[in-house]
């Protein structure tokens, strides 16, 4: 059983992670669900659920998008119908009947498609497939979500009549004020609403004489608003029909209450695969965002993530539009434990985050941000130590703290175990500390745990070198500059740059040398030896990414001679083959020349027939008959040669319309000069260069010493002044 505590989830920020996830749901359940996601502890449900991220992230770039799957919550509605006796409104029904919907559609799409979906349509195929909900809803309430006239024959009936009786209403109304607006009694709005009744706007004084229920009057009292006393009657019967239609529609709603209550349990499986689907699609969502990918899930002790990204710290600088630097680490059983040294802000807790996030993740079920090529095993226990870990509450100082953190490690910590603790050992005196911190190590180390460790002690990074299954590791630095490369390079330490670093950051050299007096000369000549190791390390690095722009540049100029090879080739044969064909029309040429000179000696046609037909059998005896199939070959190359021709053609009037328009733009940014008697010009589209002998209003008449024309000032080009 996988064994996660609270504070790794807080050390690797996982919360974050979730957060972003449920934030990319549709709907208030599956937002829920996201924030409960929580590492798997069987395998195979574990890779269900990577697999279904995986085919729904699939579904992005194919042409078989997954339908919608957004639905309105009805978890209150099916509590309330689990009530015997009670009966939901028509908007329940209504959200009830779309749900059945959505889920018959996905349904009917992920069996059609379970090719390309197995484990989603594996899903499915744990819920029922039926119309009888939508069929029942459908009955009685219309996609406005009002109930129908004919959901049952009493309904239909009571309508009728209220349809009638709204006839009579408006009738007898429209007839009382015709006859009182002819009177003068009424004002100048002649009618009005109070409480939802037609009424007339009676002038207070003419009140009395308006038979009718008077139902209230202007603010100042000037109109009284009387519902006359023919529309009076009618609209009593109206509010009886009303009643009835009331108690109609309720009897129906509690008939179909009672047809839906058997399925309240499909009902709830509904809701449930619904919001299954919408935590899938924000898995898949966030994937996209991040670029991630389902890595190899080996059964063999190792974890091995090729260029893989921080997502949250990738996601911030996507939004900064910085650059994040991607790491390459491996734990196997020749390499359990990676202890990562070197200066701060160099990238060390990013890298031992990176890790562990990238691992948590994984085993719940989201799909991280590595190269396809990238393979882990899946761990029972994660265990971190990372940040400050000062406890306000408990009246711990921060080693006491980390001490105590450290003997929870010691009693949880197996071969299945992957551990990252930040800054080991600190906290404390650093000879002591070290010391301790070392024999935690080993212990570590014992009982063949995974591992990765920042830390400045040296003895820990003397102690990675002679274990035989531990490694050192360093972020890279700019040996000039002291700026970090944000790199992970395995099998070296890392220096502290501890003088180097204070002397960048202006402290004078004589403090720094006083300083270096005061500690081992040992110590010193460590660290310094793994500073010039770490500087000839970074030069190697820019040596070799600057031997692979050569390489990779010679590689392309190779193809491009291979191709400018291959064409001259093509050429050469082409010309060859030109060159056989001439020489064979040239031979059969004099052949015919011979035979004509003898003709023209001896005048004999049957001499010269039978030389001629002689020439023809021996040149058709060289051809090859050639089948109806190479003929249709023939032809379909000839034409596709024709189309390629075509084609070509196309493009090159192209780039010449293109360019005329190109130039045609230049031209008419170019400042416009005003022509003149005696300047040299010429045509647009023109060569010839002529000088303006006259202009008459926008023409011009331009000499070419040969012969003069009269053109449009708008067609002429500026060469020459005068």
């Amino acid at each position: 059983m996988i064994s996660i505590t609270t504070k790794t989830l807080q050390d690797l920020e996982f919360n974050t992670v979730l957060q972003t996830v449920s934030d990319a749901c549709n709907t208030e359940i599956g937002k829920q669900k996201a924030l409960e996601i929580v590492p798997f502890n069987n395998k195979e449900n574990l890779m269900n659920a990577l697999l279904q991220t995986s085919e729904y992230l699939s579904s992005f770039t194919n042409n078989n998008a997954i339908p919608n799957h957004g639905f309105d919550n009805i978890t209150n509605d099916i509590k309330f119908l689990a009530i015997e006796d009670s009966f939901l409104e028509v908007s329940s029904f209504r959200k009830i009947a779309t749900l059945s919907e959505t889920v018959n559609v996905l349904l009917v799409f992920l069996k059609k498609f379970h090719d390309y979906y197995p484990k989603l349509n594996e899903r499915a195929t744990q819920v029922e497939y039926t119309k009888y909900i939508i069929q029942k809803i459908d009955e009685i309430v219309d996609k406005y979500g009002e109930i129908k006239d004919n959901a049952s024959p009493d309904l239909i009936n009571i309508r009728r009549d209220m349809s009638l009786v709204r006839g009579k209403v408006n009738q007898s109304f429209g007839q009382a004020m015709s006859q009182y607006n002819s009177l003068g009694y009424l004002d100048e709005i002649k009618e009005s609403f109070v409480e939802n009744r037609r009424v007339l706007a009676v002038l207070a004084m003419y009140r009395r004489k308006v038979k009718g229920s008077i139902l209230g009057s202007s603010k100042t009292g000037s109109i009284a608003y009387i519902e006359p006393e023919a529309t009076l009657r009618y609209s009593r019967e109206l509010s009886n029909l009303e009643y009835e239609e009331r108690e109609e529609i309720t009897r129906i709603l509690k008939k179909l209450s009672n047809d839906i209550r058997p399925f309240l349990e499909l009902l709830k499986q509904y809701q449930e695969f619904l919001s299954d689907i919408d935590v899938v699609a924000a898995k898949a969502k966030y994937a996209r965002k991040i670029n991630a990918v389902l890595p190899t899930i080996t059964n063999e002790k190792e974890l091995y993530f090729r260029d893989a990204f921080h997502p949250i710290l990738y996601l911030n600088n996507l939004e900064k539009k910085e650059k994040t630097y991607p790491q390459t680490i491996e734990l196997n059983n020749e390499n359990r434990i990676i202890v990562i040294s070197g200066p701060n802000a160099g990238g060390k807790t990013i890298s031992l985050k990176t890790v562990g996030l990238l691992q948590l993740m994984l085993q719940c079920g989201l799909l991280i941000p590595v190269h396809e090529r990238s393979k882990t095993f899946l761990f029972d226990r994660i265990l971190t130590d990372i940040g400050d870990n000062q406890s306000i509450e408990n009246h711990l100082s921060t080693y006491s703290y980390r001490l105590k953190n450290m003997n929870y490690f010691l009693k949880k910590c197996n071969a299945k175990t992957l551990f990252l603790i930040d800054e080991f050992g600190t906290g404390s005196d650093p000879e002591l500390g070290g010391a301790l911190a070392e024999i935690f190590l080993e212990e570590f180390y014992h009982r063949e745990a995974y591992g990765i460790i920042t830390t400045h002690y040296s003895n820990l990074k003397i102690l990675a070198n002679e274990l035989p299954f531990a490694s050192n590791a360093n972020m890279l630095f700019d040996e000039k500059s002291l700026e970090p490369m944000y790199k992970l390079i395995l099998g070296q330490a890392g220096s502290s740059f501890t003088f180097e670093v204070a002397q960048k950051n202006g402290i004078p050299y004589g403090l720094i040398n006083r300083a270096k007096k005061k500690i081992e000369v040992g110590k010193v000549r460590f660290d310094k030896t793994i500073a010039t190791l770490q500087k000839e390390r970074t030069k190697l690095e820019k040596t070799s990414q600057t031997l692979k722009e050569e390489e990779s540049k010679a590689r392309e100029e190779g193809k491009k001679m291979v191709t400018i090879n291959s064409k001259i080739q093509e050429k050469l044969e082409r010309y060859q083959e030109l060159y056989d064909a001439n020489q064979r029309l040239i031979y059969m040429g004099q052949k015919i020349d011979d035979i004509a000179e003898k003709y023209f000696n001896n005048k004999d046609k049957k001499v010269l027939i039978g030389e001629f037909l002689k020439i023809v059998e021996i040149e058709n005896s060289k051809r090859k008959k050639a089948t109806a199939k190479e003929r249709v070959e023939k032809e379909i190359i000839k034409k596709k040669v024709i189309e390629e021709v075509h084609v070509k053609v196309e493009e090159i009037r192209e780039v010449k319309k293109e360019k005329k328009i190109k130039a045609q733009k230049i031209e008419s940014e170019k400042p416009k000069i005003i022509l003149k008697v005696g300047d040299r010009v010429r045509m647009f589209d023109g060569k010839a260069v002529g000088t303006i002998d006259k202009i008459e209003k926008n023409k011009a008449v331009v000499n070419y010493g040969v012969f003069t024309s009269k053109v449009n000032l708008e067609q002429l080009e500026f060469v020459q002044a005068k």
